[in-house]
């Protein structure tokens, strides 16, 4: 198949402000990631509007209590009373009056007011007689997926005991904000299946996950523990799925230069399946199991049924650039055409997405390439402007999807979920042009 052609990429928005935006900020990704460590209590230093928005947010988009609590700093108070104080008072109250409470860390992040006060996150851990990790998020700069990438760094930067030695047989998983808690699961579960003792950071694969729990809603119910993520320096090998992960693979090997790290910049398709699963294989030197192989002959099946549908369709794609990437190759890897990539940031990644244009903006700049699109791959934002377009059809992903139930339980990954993916897109092709 011939590449298409494509202009370069424009790396920076030249508009004053968004309008229908579809980025997030760097706070909403920390406190997703702090959601993944079991008993974290997030806690946002900001306003209590900022807070109460990402909760209403995630609550919406996972139909789940979250956990999230906020130090309920203003203007005057950041000025006045300091954010150290803040902080400290927050942590008193919220442990007060939930005494059964017991946060087995609590994860700050910051936000646009505090970055510009300058508050000492750091410096205040020291007065904090809980477990502790900081990460800096203003919402001035970078997106959900920066956040999320950047508390996992800080997540084993403060936590992860240094160490040289490295057990052969221990991996650890590294994925991207926009993998929903049970593909976290799924590739925790295939590389069980080669005998590796996995982990992930975050792990929210138990996390929003649709399970009721007691206590559920107050602190985070991730899959990995304070302890667990203590010990994460022993790991022989590490996985990055998303190049925004890189920085977080990056601290590890601080931790443990002998750490061995395999980076995937997404789990869509056959081919990077394929090479996933032989780097799996020769390292624990053991055959897939019968169903995996299934499901990769599956996979082949479904390229090949709807191929005729999507090969001769046109796309539209608008997301966190790690979701793009994986997205945009496995339709090009059965003849579709993109015609329009628009990121919420800047990625390095974005330059390897071959599509007519690649750039970061919003919805009002990407309305202009709905008319020519058979398909639209978009957040729910982009509902009510495809109303006025005719025959072009929308799959929701990415957040928010305020439309559909069960968000956190669709998979998009590995062999499995890439099948899953090609015929809802091409069930939704073939609703578009008889019904459009």
């Amino acid at each position: 198949m011939e590449p298409q052609a494509k202009i370069p990429l424009d790396k920076h928005e030249h508009k004053p402000l968004q309008v229908n935006p579809i980025k997030h900020s760097q706070p909403m990704g920390a406190a997703l990631a702090f959601m993944g460590v079991h008993d974290c209590m997030p806690l946002m230093h900001a306003s209590q509007g900022c807070a109460s928005y990402t909760k209403v947010f995630y609550t919406r988009h996972f139909n789940e209590p979250i956990a999230m609590y906020n130090t309920s700093v203003s203007d005057i108070t950041a000025v006045l009373d300091g954010g150290d104080y803040s902080i400290l008072m927050a942590i008193e109250n919220i442990t007060k009056k939930n005494k059964s409470m017991k946060p087995a860390l609590i994860g700050l992040h910051t936000t646009g007011l505090t970055e510009t006060k300058g508050d000492d996150v750091r410096t205040v851990g020291e007065h904090v007689e809980l477990p502790y990790c900081y990460v800096n998020t203003p919402d001035y700069e970078g997106g959900m997926e920066s956040g999320w990438a950047l508390t996992a760094k800080a997540l084993i930067e403060q936590l992860t005991e240094a160490t040289t030695q490295v057990k052969p047989n221990k991996l650890l998983i590294l994925p991207h904000v926009s993998m929903q808690p049970v593909e976290v699961e799924k590739v925790k579960e295939l590389c069980s299946s080669f005998g590796f003792e996995t982990y992930a950071l975050p792990d929210i694969s138990t996390a929003l996950d649709g399970y009721l729990s007691e206590g559920q809603g107050k602190l985070g119910t991730g899959a990995i523990t304070v302890e667990d993520i203590g010990q994460l320096g022993d790991s022989a090998t590490v996985v990055t799925i998303g190049t925004s992960m890189k920085i977080a693979a990056k601290a590890m090997l601080e931790k443990n230069p002998n750490v061995t790290h395999l980076h995937f910049e997404h789990l869509m398709g056959q081919e990077i399946n394929d090479n996933f699963v032989e780097a799996l294989m020769k390292i624990r030197q053991i055959e897939p199991t019968p169903l995996l192989k299934r499901w990769r002959g599956r996979l082949q099946d479904a390229m090949l049924d709807s191929h005729f549908l999507i090969g001769s369709s046109h796309f539209v794609v608008t997301g966190e650039p790690d979701m793009c990437v994986g997205i945009c190759e496995l339709l090009r890897s059965v003849g579709g055409t993109i015609d329009a990539v628009i990121a919420t940031v800047y990625s390095p990644v974005l330059e390897s997405i071959i599509a007519e244009t690649v750039f970061v903006g919003d919805l009002e700049d990407a309305v202009s390439h709905f008319e020519g699109a058979d398909l639209v791959i978009s957040n729910f934002h982009a509902e009510r402007l495809l109303h006025t377009v005719e025959h072009t059809g929308l799959i929701l992903r990415g957040f928010p999807n305020y439309e559909e139930l069960g968000n956190q339980l669709k998979n998009d990954q590995l062999y499995e979920g890439s099948t899953y993916f090609l015929f809802e897109v091409a069930n939704k092709l073939r609703e578009v042009r008889h019904h459009g």
